[in-house]
């Protein structure tokens, strides 16, 4: 709830400039966000083969050399 009363200019000025400042927190995490999916895209890619050639090793019993990544 707000306050009954109209809001002084200096408690308007504080209102904007934690929204600004919340606003600016919010996209920086953003970018920190797309900044760092490449490294982990490629982390989970590596994982992701790994454990598909470990199985494919365990449970294949032709055991030609490990098929090359489609990524």
């Amino acid at each position: 709830m707000g306050l009954c009363s109209p809001s002084t200019p200096r408690q308007l000025l504080s209102t904007v400039a934690l929204f600004a400042f919340g606003a600016g927190l919010l996209a920086y995490g953003v970018h920190l966000s797309y900044a760092h999916v490449e490294p982990q895209r490629a982390r989970t890619l590596a994982r992701d083969q790994f454990v598909r050639d470990y199985l494919r090793r365990k449970y294949d019993k032709d055991l030609g050399p490990p098929r090359p990544s489609s990524g």
